[in-house]
C-alpha cells in the first residue's frame, strides 16, 4: 500500500471534514500490510487519525482510516446508537463499537451495512439504505441519500474538492504528514 491511495480514498478525513473512509487494498503479504499500518499510525496519531486493517481477504486487506473524537461523537448521536443497539452491539465506548464492527465482518457472510455510521454518514441515509435495501434514494454520491439531497450535494463537492486539492499537493511533494491535519 502506498501513502497515495491513503490521499486518494482519504482525504476528507485527513483534512478532518469527515470520520473515517474505508478502501480495499492489495499486499504481498499479512507482515507487509501490518508494518505499513503500524508507520502510518506512528505518523498520523500525532494528528488525532488512526489507520486499522478491518478484514483480509485474497490478500487484499480493508483499511479503516478514521478520526476517533468523531467516531466518538457520530456514535453518540441518538439515531446511530438506537441502530447499533438494535444490531446488537453494546454502545459501551467507540473503540467497543469498532471492535464489534470488525467481528461482525470477519464473522458474518452478509456486509454490515451499519459501517456507514463509522465512516461518518448521517443516520438516516445509514437506516433509509438498510430499510430500503439500497432502493428509492434520493442522491447517491459518496454514499445513498435517503435525507438530505441538498447538503449532500454540497458535501460531496466538498469532498471531491478536498481530494483533487490533496492530490496535487501530494504530487508536488507534500508529505500524508504535512496534509494531515490535527483534530
Amino acid at each position: 500500500m502506498s501513502e497515495r491511495m491513503i490521499v486518494q480514498h482519504c482525504s476528507p478525513t485527513l483534512a478532518g471534514m469527515k470520520t473515517g473512509n474505508l478502501f480495499l487494498c492489495p499486499f504481498e503479504s499479512n507482515e507487509d500490510m501490518l508494518g505499513f499500518v503500524r508507520r502510518l499510525n506512528k505518523t498520523l496519531s500525532e494528528k488525532g487519525l488512526r489507520v486499522l486493517p478491518l478484514r483480509n481477504e485474497n490478500c487484499r486487506t480493508l483499511i479503516y482510516v478514521y478520526r476517533m473524537s468523531h467516531l466518538s461523537r457520530d456514535l453518540q448521536h441518538d439515531k446511530a446508537r438506537q441502530m447499533l443497539l438494535e444490531r446488537g452491539y453494546t454502545c459501551e465506548t467507540a473503540e467497543r463499537c469498532l471492535a464489534q464492527l470488525i467481528r461482525r465482518l470477519c464473522e458474518n457472510g452478509e456486509f454490515p451495512h451499519e459501517i456507514g455510521l463509522f465512516l461518518g454518514y448521517p443516520p438516516e441515509d445509514v437506516s433509509g439504505f438498510i430499510e430500503n435495501k439500497a432502493c428509492g434514494c434520493k442522491y447517491v454520491g459518496e454514499w445513498k441519500v435517503y435525507g438530505d439531497a441538498e447538503a449532500a450535494r454540497i458535501k460531496f463537492d466538498r469532498f471531491r474538492k478536498c481530494t483533487q486539492a490533496y492530490r496535487r499537493q501530494f504530487e508536488k511533494g507534500k508529505t500524508i504528514e504535512c496534509l494531515a491535519v490535527a483534530g
